[in-house]
């Protein structure tokens, strides 16, 4: 097997980090969320690797140099779905068990739900199926735990606040980040964090109905009780856009950081969610 460090999608060109066993038969596709990159998923991914699986994580829109278009439309979650889709497609690996955490894991279930035939599962880690998301926001007690989302579409401001790498490590610590983690997100984003911040300024214009739809995959969702954007209410509304096997795994005591504060248990609930899977 030849290892990708890199893919294209029209005239965008993706970072990747392939790793694993040269002959594993079963490939995890890791999608990460805001404001972090691939790096977010090492130790996730080195579990993987010891269990036998290949892993893919690449550098999403907006943070891959080379995939940095202009213009908020740009970053519509069908183009951000279109990306996931033409890794896999690239990687040779037929179809993969997807997982994202935040961002990441917006797309992972709308991947999931537009394009099945790519994936075997799909595991969310701290943020639902949107469709349950926006439940929560309108039905529910989320709204409260996301007016950034309000505050990201301001222009130029967020990039003011955020563009100053010691200030935006010291947000980051404040929602639970370690200093290490805030440090080393906060300076991959220094000078480009205008898209990143446009995959929230996208959101008006996604196509009509085109996060409504379920997922007919076997599902994880995977939530943290001391995640301060998350609320449970949207988690629990999650199952009703599955049609398939659905489960909820709550880890006590964790911000909404998994990946980094919780790699060993994150992984062992994907491998148990795969392997029973790879079993079917």
């Amino acid at each position: 097997m030849t290892r990708m460090t890199a893919f294209t999608h029209g005239a965008l060109r993706f970072d990747v980090v392939d790793a694993g066993p040269a002959d594993a038969d079963t490939t995890v596709l890791l999608l990460h969320g805001f404001p972090q990159t691939s790096a977010s998923w090492a130790p996730v991914a080195a579990r993987l690797h010891d269990a036998g699986l290949r892993t893919l994580a690449p550098d999403q829109r907006g943070y891959s140099p080379g995939a940095r278009p202009a213009g908020r439309r740009a970053y519509r979650i069908e183009h951000l779905v279109d990306d996931a889709a033409a890794l896999i497609e690239s990687s040779g690996a037929g179809s993969v068990h997807v997982v994202g955490h935040d961002w990441g894991a917006v797309v992972a279930w709308a991947l999931a739900a537009h394009r099945p035939e790519l994936v075997r599962t799909v595991t969310g880690v701290s943020v639902p199926h949107p469709a349950a998301f926006l439940r929560a926001m309108y039905a529910g007690p989320q709204l409260p735990h996301s007016w950034y989302m309000g505050a990201f579409q301001l222009p130029r401001l967020p990039e003011l606040l955020l563009g100053d790498e010691r200030r935006f490590a010291a947000i980051l610590r404040r929602t639970g980040a370690t200093r290490d983690h805030a440090a080393r997100d906060a300076a991959a984003l220094a000078g480009h964090v205008t898209g990143p911040l446009n995959w929230y300024r996208a959101l008006p214009f996604a196509a009509p109905g085109y996060t409504r739809r379920p997922v007919q995959r076997p599902a994880l969702q995977v939530w943290s009780d001391g995640d301060g954007f998350i609320t449970r209410a949207a988690v629990e509304n999650n199952e009703r856009f599955v049609l398939a096997p659905h489960r909820l795994a709550v880890l006590p005591g964790i911000s909404h950081w998994i990946p980094d504060e919780a790699p060993d248990e994150l992984a062992e609930l994907v491998l148990e969610h795969v392997g029973e899977r790879a079993r079917d």
